[in-house]
């Protein structure tokens, strides 16, 4: 039985790939995660967007809000619809544009580097502030699942926001393209395959997205390494990733030695199947 989405809006997703905006956060939560964001930033000293990619990569294994985010039954409900009770994160980003900035997300495809296998990953992405058409909001080919994984390359192009600016470097039809813009609160989901973009901000306001990768227990890693992820909710029976630990439970210093472990996993994995992507292109 379905806990929140409707056959239709299900059956949407299987075939276009994405669902559009739904509802997550009261404004009151809303406020509140964005300013815990904002403090964790001036305890820093310099916003997400100066820093080294980690201090916005895999925040829910070191900041306790950020571990109540991820677990937020809004959001796990439509997750459920989707792939089914037993749910991981395999990693959890936060993507922010700054107002009246050139920073664009290059079209590309989730699941290129993430080396997960089968490709059932969706991606639940909330928006803490507007995600308009003006600010950047995010733009899918409707139906690019279906293509199958695509060649990308690394610094591809300037401006982009995606770590190491991956983007697509072979012939794809943008058409149709469909904007998906989000109010603070909502949220998006889309499938890996998916190709999708999102424009610069050019609007007054931070545009401010936290982008959560779900998985099915199911759902394994392909590369050499043993990967970290979360259990957020239904059971593991299969064992595939190392448990992160839930930083509610831990102390600062733990949680931070905690969130350097699982980056560098993350990481780690992710920088192998970068240069396996990489051989196996090499003579296309």
């Amino acid at each position: 039985m379905l806990k929140k989405l409707t056959v239709d809006q299900v059956e949407g997703y299987r075939r276009d790939g994405f669902l559009g905006a739904q509802p997550a956060l009261t404004p009151a939560e809303t406020t509140h995660y964005r300013a815990a964001l904002e403090a964790f930033e001036a305890e820093l000293g310099r916003p997400l967007t100066a820093q080294p990619p980690m201090f916005a990569r895999k925040l829910h294994t070191r900041l306790p809000w950020a571990a109540e985010l991820v677990r937020h039954p809004a959001i796990l409900d439509v997750v459920e619809d989707l792939i089914g009770p037993d749910i991981l994160i395999y990693n959890a980003t936060f993507f922010i544009k700054e107002s009246h900035t050139d920073g664009v997300t290059a079209w590309h495809q989730d699941s290129t580097y993430f080396g997960l296998d089968p490709h059932e990953h969706v991606s639940a992405w909330v928006a803490l502030s507007d995600a308009s058409e003006e600010s950047g909001c995010m733009s899918f080919i409707p139906g690019s699942p279906d293509w199958g994984q695509l060649h990308h390359a690394a610094e591809a192009i300037p401006n982009s926001i995606n770590l190491n600016s991956q983007t697509v470097v072979e012939d794809f039809k943008a058409d149709p393209v469909v904007a998906v813009p989000l109010t603070a609160g909502e949220f998006s989901c889309h499938h890996t395959l998916i190709l999708h973009s999102s424009g610069p901000n050019q609007s007054d306001d931070r545009r401010i997205g936290f982008g959560i990768s779900y998985i099915p227990a199911h759902v394994h890693h392909k590369g050499t390494h043993r990967v970290p992820a979360t259990l957020v909710r239904g059971e593991d029976l299969y064992g595939h990733f190392e448990s992160e630990p839930d930083s509610r439970t831990l102390s600062p210093a733990e949680a931070e030695a905690a969130h350097e472990a699982a980056y560098r996993g993350y990481r780690t994995a992710r920088d192998e199947q970068m240069a396996w992507h990489a051989a196996a292109y090499a003579d296309t």
